[in-house]
């Protein structure tokens, strides 16, 4: 409807014009001593429109060659940003489909567009470290150095690469700038945790274990097993009896009742003489939660015979005995202590039913244990006997 109104005034229009110009009499004279020149009305009409038109192209051509230098800058520009867009947007799609040279380069010419040199370096950065072009990755790096608004990217990229390339002496340097910053946030302290690991740093791997896990950063799994490390590290050195107890008043009370914990604190105890120490925490440990490894630990942890202390053991695996009757550690445990203690009777009974046991290490002292028994009452064939067992244990 529309196109047929315009059709309809365009050919109204003509149709007018063409009646005026008909009876349109008027004439125009234009003087230029000597010379007149007549025109009829409706031709000086028609020139006038055709120089006005011509005008009008000439202006224009002026103001589009005035303005081409523009237009041409800004059409090599669009075309530059969007090369350097698509080139970002490849190395990014290939840095994910490990196509990591492919994305290396495309990282290279998307750094030509300002304002995507920053990601595509990092971007770069990784390309060439899963390439294990270091030289590379730190060419990349360092050309954020000088940005401050990719300060903490850059760094946050550099200690992930580091902690991964097991470069741990500058992760940890990187770790103490991004500290000087304030950045603290998880994923942060999830790579100052492996770092710390790496160089060794037990304390720090406690205390970030702690937070990681107080936030639901890490599983608990992994935190425990983190723990164990940790404390099987800081117990392990020779050390004096105050530093052990100082060490063993800082750890939780939740960590204290983990048999892998509560049996090296006791072996730390136990190296430096703290005896009375060892057996204590077991006993809570066992308390908390039986489980053999601290049995075992009681069974080495053992006091001197004819002591209070070593009734006290005694007494106290008799307690455990009666929960858990078909313990195989528990018998050989104690069965040792009342060897120990001269028990003859309690000793061969609890020996004899932990040798009949599948365990070859159970197997091997139990029937030891026996022998030595044995040897000291006089019974020398019995005790051949279980020697020769024993041995047979052992090499099995």
């Amino acid at each position: 409807m529309r196109i047929f109104l315009w059709l309809f005034g365009i050919f109204a229009s003509a149709v007018g014009l063409a009646v005026l110009a008909r009876y349109n009499v008027g004439n125009v004279a234009v003087f230029f001593p000597p010379y007149r020149i007549d025109f009829s009305l409706n031709l000086f009409l028609l020139i006038l429109f055709v120089f006005l038109c011509l005008m009008y192209l000439v202006i224009r051509a002026v103001d589009v060659a005035r303005r081409l230098p523009v237009q041409v800058a800004e059409y090599r520009r669009k075309k530059r940003e969007d090369e350097g867009n698509q080139a970002f947007r490849e190395a990014l799609k290939a840095l994910f489909e490990g196509r990591f040279v492919y994305a290396e380069k495309a990282a290279e010419k998307a750094r030509d567009l300002p304002e995507n040199a920053g990601n595509a370096a990092l971007i770069g950065a990784r390309a060439a470290h899963s390439l294990s072009q270091p030289e590379r990755r730190d060419a990349f790096l360092a050309s954020l150095e000088t940005d401050e608004t990719f300060k903490t990217a850059r760094l946050m990229t550099a200690l992930e690469l580091l902690v991964k390339d097991h470069q741990t002496r500058d992760a940890l340097r990187i770790l103490d700038t991004l500290n000087a910053s304030g950045t603290r946030h998880l994923q942060a302290q999830r790579w100052a945790l492996e770092a710390h690991r790496q160089a060794g740093n037990w304390g720090e791997v406690l205390k970030l274990a702690q937070s990681l896990e107080k936030h639901h950063a890490i599983q608990p799994v992994l935190a425990n097993r983190l723990r164990e490390l940790a404390y099987s590290d800081l117990f392990a050195p020779p050390q004096d009896a105050e530093s052990v107890r100082r060490l063993w008043a800082n750890v939780p009370e939740d960590d204290r009742t983990s048999p892998w914990i509560a049996v090296r604190a006791a072996r730390a105890f136990t190296a430096c003489g703290e005896d009375d120490a060892a057996r204590e925490l077991l006993v809570h440990a066992i308390r908390a939660q039986y489980d053999d490894r601290l049995i075992r630990a009681y069974r080495f942890a053992a006091a001197q015979p004819g002591s209070e202390a070593l009734v006290r053991q005694i007494e106290n695996c008799e307690a455990w005995m009666e929960a858990h009757p078909s313990d195989p550690e528990l018998m050989l445990t104690l069965g040792a202590l009342c060897f120990r203690e001269k028990l003859w009777g309690k000793a061969e009974n609890h020996l004899e039913r932990a040798s009949y046991q599948k365990d070859p290490a159970i197997l091997r002292e139990a029937h030891l244990l026996l022998a030595q028994l044995h040897e000291m009452l006089g019974h020398e064939e019995e005790a051949a006997r279980h020697y020769k067992t024993s041995a047979l244990a052992g090499n099995g």
